[in-house]
C-alpha cells in the first residue's frame, strides 16, 4: 500500500482504501481537545445554529476534553468569567472528560490527555492549541486547529478538508552521553531542519534510540516536531507504547498499533547519531536559532524555568533535583518549577523532589502554562535573560518583548541555576546525576 503511520490513520478515519500525500480528505475525529480558549469555540459553534431551530449540540460528547491550564488559578475577571462560562458549557453538554483548576486530576492539556488514558494509537486528534503534535508520542495523528475549525468538529465529528501531509523519516541511533537527552536531540532536528523545513509534512520517529525511549522522552519529540513547522510527529506504537497506556495511563481496551508500510513513500529520511551530539541550546528569538552549548556558555541568566508540556514530567524533575540536591540556586537568579500534571506534582512531593526545589531556592508552582507564555506568572523584566525547558523563544513569549529566552534540557537548566550562567552540567561537580532522562535505562517506575 505504500503509505506512511499519518497516510494509514487518515485513510482509515476517511473510510478510504489509502490515501497519499495531497490527497483532501475528511476524516472523523476521536478525540477534540480544547483549554480555556473553548470560551471562544463555544461563541463560534453556537454562531452555526444561529437562525436554525436546532438546539446546539456536540456530536458526542464523550470525543471532546476540556482542560484548564493556561491561565490557572484565573488570573483576572474576564478570565475568570470565561472559565465560568466554560464550565456551564460542559455541563449542559456533559462533557466527561472535563479537568478544572484541581490537585488530583488538574494540569497541562497535553500531560493529562495521555496520562488519563485518552489518547490510543491510530487516533485523529484535534486541539485548539498548536502543541497538539505532542499525542503523536503514543501513535495517534495529533494536529492544532483553530476555534473555528473546531466549533465545526464539535457539530460535525469530522474534520472537513484536511490535505494529506507528506511524511519525512527521522531515523535515530546511538547512546545518548551523560546530560544529554530528548530534548537536545528535538532542538538538533528543529536546527537541522530550521523553522519552516517540515512544514505541512509529518516527522515520523524511527531507530533503536527511539525504540529504546520512554513515553516521556517521545513526547519531548512530538511536542516540538511544531516548532519545526510540522503539522504532526508520530512515533508508531509499539511494546513501550503499550507499557505506558497499561502500567501508567490504565488503560484495560485492547490497544491497536498501526506501523508504516516497508515501502512507504517518505519526502525526506534524516538520519541522526545522538552519541556525537552534546547539550542544545535554541537562543533568542527562533526556536531554530540551535547551537551546542559551547557557545554560550558562561551567559547570565535572570530565570530559570523548568515545566511545561516540553518537560515537566516526573523524570525531568527527577534530574533536575538530582542536580540541585544539597545546592543553592545563585543569587541574583531566579528558579520557577512547574510540573506537567497534579499527578506528577504529587508523585515529585513524595519522592522528595519538590523539599529539594525548595531547599535549593526554587519556587514550586502549580501545574499550568503560566510561565511558559508570561501570562500571569514568571513574566520577565526589561533587558531579562531566562533560560527555559519549555518550547518557545519568540521575541515577548515569557511576557515581555524586551527580554530574551533561552531553551534546554533540564540537566542544563539546574545546573545553570546553581551557577547563574549557562552552564554544561558536564563540565561541572554537581553532584551524580544520570541526564538520559528519556532512556529507558533510567525510565521512572511511574510517569
Amino acid at each position: 500500500m505504500r503509505m506512511t503511520v499519518a497516510e494509514q490513520i487518515l485513510a482509515r478515519a476517511s473510510g478510504l482504501p489509502s490515501v497519499k500525500a495531497g490527497d483532501v480528505v475528511e476524516p472523523k475525529v476521536d478525540l477534540a481537545m480544547s483549554h480555556e480558549n473553548a470560551a471562544l469555540v463555544i461563541n463560534q459553534f453556537n454562531d452555526i445554529y444561529k437562525g436554525t431551530n436546532l438546539t446546539p449540540k456536540i456530536w458526542d460528547s464523550s470525543r471532546v476534553a476540556v482542560i484548564f491550564d493556561h491561565r490557572v488559578p484565573a488570573e483576572s475577571p474576564k478570565t475568570a468569567t470565561n472559565q465560568k462560562k466554560v464550565r456551564e458549557f460542559v455541563g449542559a453538554q456533559s462533557v466527561s472528560k472535563f479537568h478544572g483548576i484541581r490537585g488530583d486530576v488538574g494540569g497541562i492539556c497535553h500531560q493529562v490527555l495521555p496520562e488519563n488514558g485518552y489518547v490510543r494509537p491510530g487516533m485523529v486528534i484535534v486541539g485548539t492549541d498548536s502543541h497538539t503534535t505532542s499525542h503523536g508520542a503514543l501513535g495517534a495523528f495529533a494536529f492544532g486547529i483553530g476555534a473555528t475549525e473546531m466549533a465545526s468538529v464539535w457539530a460535525l465529528g469530522a474534520a472537513v478538508n484536511i490535505e494529506v501531509p507528506a511524511t519525512i523519516k527521522i531515523v535515530v541511533k546511538g547512546r545518548f552521553k551523560k546530560f544529554v537527552g530528548p530534548k537536545d536531540l528535538i532542538l538538533h532536528i528543529i536546527g537541522k531542519l530550521t523553522a519552516q523545513g517540515a512544514n505541512f509534512k509529518v516527522l515520523e520517529f524511527h531507530g533503536p534510540t527511539i525504540e529504546q525511549m520512554s513515553t516521556s522522552g517521545r513526547l519531548v519529540l512530538c511536542n516540538m516536531s511544531v516548532e519545526a513547522g510540522a503539522t504532526a510527529g508520530i512515533v508508531p506504537a509499539d511494546a513501550e507504547t503499550e507499557r505506558y497506556l497499561r502500567e501508567e495511563a490504565g488503560v484495560a481496551e485492547p490497544i491497536e498499533s498501526v506501523k508504516p508500510d516497508a515501502d512507504a513513500t517518505y519526502d525526506q529520511v534524516v538520519e541522526i547519531n545522538v552519541a556525537k551530539l552534546t547539550p542544545q541550546i535554541a537562543s533568542p528569538h527562533t526556536v531554530d536559532n540551535v547551537k551546542p552549548i559551547d557557545q554560550v556558555l558562561g551567559k547570565k541568566v535572570h530565570q530559570i524555568v523548568i515545566g511545561s508540556c516540553t518537560n515537566g514530567r516526573l523524570d525531568d524533575l527527577a534530574i533536575a533535583a538530582k542536580i540541585l540536591k544539597d545546592k543553592k540556586v545563585a543569587s541574583g537568579t531566579r528558579m520557577l518549577i512547574f510540573p506537567a500534571s497534579g499527578k506528577i506534582f504529587r508523585q515529585a512531593l513524595t519522592k522528595g523532589y519538590v523539599g529539594t526545589f525548595m531547599q535549593a531556592g526554587a519556587v514550586v508552582m502549580n501545574s499550568g502554562c503560566g510561565p511558559c507564555l508570561g501570562i500571569h506568572e514568571g513574566a520577565l523584566g526589561d533587558g531579562e535573560t531566562a533560560l527555559s525547558t519549555t518550547n518557545r523563544n519568540f521575541k515577548g513569549r515569557m511576557g515581555n518583548p524586551n527580554s530574551e529566552v533561552y531553551l534546554c534540557s533540564p540537566a542544563v537548566a539546574a545546573a545553570s541555576a546553581i551557577t547563574g550562567v549557562i552552564t554544561d552540567p558536564n563540565q561541572h561537580q554537581l553532584g551524580r546525576a544520570s541526564a538520559n532522562s528519556g532512556e529507558r535505562a533510567v525510565r521512572p517506575t511511574h510517569n
